[in-house]
């Protein structure tokens, strides 16, 4: 049986355990920036194990590690290794679901350099993963408390933690273009959530870039099929349009999860960022870890009859991503 905890005046739902994937998953398809295709494996993992990929491609496999301090580019994307060398792109959408679905543990198998687009949104990992399940481990999670509020700025972009009984993103964009123009999505976190109302966004650009990215090496895999685009009318030129309303944004709160799922354990409080973007995000998040006194870890408590779960401190684990 599945044991949560909630917690505070929000009444959200904590798990008190561990989790990972009940069994092996598979999805394939081709990168936006590489246009190469890629088959990646999701794996179950024991406790403690976090977040890591197995990338093999040819060659003996190499291992990168879900973590802020393994990042090595923001650019168009967020990056794992180096970008020179060996390296894992376009993770956010997969980490992102990850975090969405509450997996604390995961071996990600690739046998390419790029985490594959699908659809340009997050649903078809989430639909893989819940084709084979999630198990509970028998090991307390532990959670990344903010406990006093932590921001980074550049120009007129910001974006920042706050302490917060729950898990919360709140992310605001303002483009120029009357098709996107000023949005916003805030909401509370848990997998219900992150299903019905985040995972389904997909990624997006403007046509006018797209002969500069080509150019420049990137975006070879990008299509209608896996993109919204906006056309030169400012315009969404996709058959069907838009998935929500605030498509855009949503996405935005779709790519910040991944990017702050490279904290290596899920965070109690509110992320807020206004005309953010992958290196904000990491940041942001580099910001908070490297501030000992702007979080704590800590536990539920198993909780008395009638009572709200407690929170209690507590060391950190073996793969102690906050130390960067």
């Amino acid at each position: 049986m599945e044991r949560t905890q909630a917690l505070g005046r929000m009444g959200l739902l904590l798990h008190d355990y561990q989790t990972t994937v009940k069994s092996r998953a598979t999805l394939a398809g081709i990168g936006v920036h590489s246009g190469k295709t890629v088959t990646v494996h999701f794996l179950p993992a024991d406790a403690d194990t976090g977040i890591v990929f197995h990338l093999s491609n040819g060659g003996e496999a190499r291992e990168f590690r879900a973590l802020v301090a393994e990042v090595g580019a923001t650019d168009l994307c967020t990056m794992l290794g180096d970008p020179a060398g060996e390296h894992i792109g376009t993770v956010e959408h997969l980490m992102a679901t990850v975090f969405g679905l509450g997996i604390d543990n995961l071996i990600i198998e690739i046998d390419g350099s790029e985490v594959p687009i699908l659809d340009g949104s997050a649903m078809s990992f989430v639909e893989a993963i819940d084709q084979v399940g999630i198990e509970t481990l028998a090991v307390k999670r532990r959670y990344i408390r903010v406990v006093k509020p932590v921001r980074v700025e550049a120009g007129a972009s910001w974006a920042e933690f706050r302490p917060y009984d729950g898990t919360r993103f709140e992310v605001e964009i303002d483009f120029e273009s009357p098709a996107i123009g000023r949005q916003q999505f805030a909401s509370d976190i848990n997998p219900d959530i992150f299903r019905r109302d985040i995972a389904r966004a997909r990624t997006f650009g403007f046509m006018k870039d797209v002969e500069r990215l080509w150019a420049a090496g990137y975006a070879l895999g990008s299509s209608l099929e896996n993109s919204l685009v906006i056309g030169d009318d400012n315009r969404v030129i996709n058959v069907g349009g838009l998935r929500y309303p605030n498509e855009f944004a949503r996405h935005k709160t779709l790519d910040a999860m991944g990017d702050l799922a490279l904290a290596g354990a899920r965070f109690i409080g509110c992320f807020r960022s206004y005309r953010g973007g992958h290196r904000m995000n990491a940041s942001a998040l580099r910001r908070l870890l490297s501030d000992r006194t702007a979080f704590e870890i800590v536990e539920t408590r198993r909780r008395e009859r009638g009572r709200v779960a407690e929170m209690i401190a507590v060391s950190g684990p073996v793969y102690a991503p906050w130390v960067i």
